[in-house]
């Protein structure tokens, strides 16, 4: 199965995970999650962080570099 990109219009495989969370919205341990391909990493990753959404970006397919609670 491919990941395609989150980024509206783009059809790009997905490479990085984007891990974000609105505390407004979602309890501290609940994780989203959007993907990104190489050439929309840094766009998406800007839109989250300046909300203070953004908690990390990880490589798609790698282990979660912190634990994800359920």
């Amino acid at each position: 199965m491919t990941v395609r990109c989150s980024a509206k219009g783009c059809r790009d495989d997905a490479s990085w995970v984007l891990v974000w969370n609105n505390p407004r919205l979602h309890e501290p341990g609940r994780e989203k999650q959007w993907v990104a391909c190489g050439d929309h990493r840094e766009h998406l990753s800007t839109f989250l962080e300046v909300r203070g959404f953004l908690r990390r970006v990880d490589p798609l397919g790698a282990p979660p570099s912190s634990p994800r609670l359920s």
